[in-house]
């Protein structure tokens, strides 16, 4: 498989070559018309960030005071005083990408997380630009905020809020000895914010913002649990106008990419609902997308699970062992059929990530906030779909207030709203003229 396009370590490498072969060619910073709702950025500011960024030989800070970009300019010793010198005691992550580093700002005093670009690494400086211009204009309690940037000299570095939890991947994939599982209510949290965060990017970005690189690792968690998407590199702006698709270079991990990605270079806003179908089903089973210690057969997550997907009664089947049978069956359903739709092979039939929010928020509450007769904020309002196991007074106290009708109808809604949304596309499109 080295040779497959999406293979992030051999494709984001082409891409660090190609973007060196063309240092002399300007790299758009961002288009002009892009603008995020309310604020809207004037197209100076956005070449001034570009210029600082890809001016190797000046190391002088520059101000940002006059400019809608948020993000501030730090020098490279402000970072390296930051994190002790990059000591390897401050170390808390390393990738393709370069090292991040946990520091604390001496002016502030306020805990930072440092992305140091590895300046031979996987990337480069239009990755660079495009995430400090991403995260400069994009703000929402579900992406991670970006602080500011270093472009001293050659060093290329990114200051991110600390994120205490780390990844995802920490706590799901990569168990240290004695570390407890995510419990069920904590995965579905986890879901609903990162759906969150990529229904901000499609539906309230203007023009919308693909993602294109949602994984594990790169949804870091707050002390409370709550997602954040992080690592905008390879984030594009998605179709405007009568455009469906962009067209790219295939680029992003091995095991998240959209097939039809992986076969034309198109991608639309529903190449990242199949990603987070990848997730979703990752925090379901608790396998990661691509493993190769397992036995063949078993190594591609999404091709293990579809048979499973195709009867219900199998659905159980699919939950993580760590679990030890500890969540409601009805929950676990409704996350397995979520994530069968989002995998759906047919992009146009995916649901929106809109309808995926809807979704996820009807998975259940958790049992003390049932008990205590508030809502959870994982369903807001409180969900029909609960079937946990309750005491018998929890229960009953339960069941006066939701009827079995209204569990019912709750179900058929869940389960019939990728369908109702398409019908609904279809009708606009025919109305205005348009295709599907």
């Amino acid at each position: 498989m080295s040779c497959f396009p999406c293979f992030s370590s051999h494709e984001k490498k082409s891409s660090s070559r190609r973007v060196n072969s063309r240092k002399r060619r300007p790299v758009p910073a961002a288009p002009p018309n892009y603008r995020e709702v309310p604020m809207q950025p004037r197209p100076e500011n956005t070449r001034r960030v570009a210029a600082e960024a890809k001016n190797k030989k000046d190391g002088t800070k520059q101000e940002t005071t006059n400019n809608n970009i948020a993000a501030q300019t730090f020098t490279f010793r402000e970072l390296a005083a930051a994190t002790k010198n990059f000591r390897q005691e401050c170390l808390v992550g390393e990738g393709g990408f370069g090292r991040v580093y946990r520091g604390q700002l001496e002016k502030t005093g306020q805990s930072v997380a440092v992305k140091q670009l590895d300046r031979n690494g996987l990337q480069g400086n239009r990755e660079f630009l495009v995430e400090v211009l991403m995260l400069s204009l994009l703000h929402h309690q579900h992406l991670v905020n970006l602080i500011g940037y270093c472009a001293d000299g050659d060093q290329r570095l990114l200051v991110y809020e600390y994120m205490p939890l780390g990844s995802l991947e920490d706590h799901l994939l990569d168990l240290q000895p004695g570390q407890s599982p995510l419990e069920w209510f904590t995965r579905m949290k986890i879901a609903l914010g990162a759906a969150k965060g990529l229904e901000y990017l499609h539906d309230k970005a203007n023009p919308p913002v693909i993602y294109r690189d949602l994984k594990s690792s790169n949804i870091l968690l707050d002390k409370e649990f709550n997602a954040k998407l992080s690592d905008f590199g390879l984030a594009k702006l998605g179709p405007v106008g009568e455009k469906t698709h962009v067209s790219s270079r295939v680029m992003g991990t091995y095991g998240y990419c959209a097939p039809e990605y992986q076969r034309t270079g198109q991608l639309t806003v529903k190449s990242d609902v199949y990603s987070f179908g990848v997730v979703l089903l990752e925090l379901i089973t608790g396998r990661r997308a691509i493993d190769t210690t397992r036995q063949t057969g078993e190594q591609n997550l999404v091709p293990w699970a579809e048979p499973k997907f195709k009867e219900p009664s199998r659905y159980v089947e699919l939950a993580d062992p760590l679990l030890q049978g500890d969540f409601p069956v009805k929950s676990l359903n409704q996350a397995v059929a979520v994530a069968a739709m989002c995998l759906n092979d047919n992009a146009s039939v995916r649901p929106l990530m809109s309808d995926v929010v809807t979704a996820l928020s009807y998975l259940g509450q958790e049992p003390d906030a049932a008990a205590a007769g508030t809502v959870s904020p994982l369903s807001a309002p409180a969900s029909p779909l609960d079937d946990r196991v309750m005491s018998p007074a929890t229960e009953n106290h339960h069941r006066k207030k939701v009827s079995a009708s209204e569990r019912q109808r709750a179900v058929a809604e869940a389960m019939e709203w990728g369908s109702t949304s398409r019908h609904h596309q279809m009708r606009e499109l025919a109305a205005s003229g348009g295709s599907v």
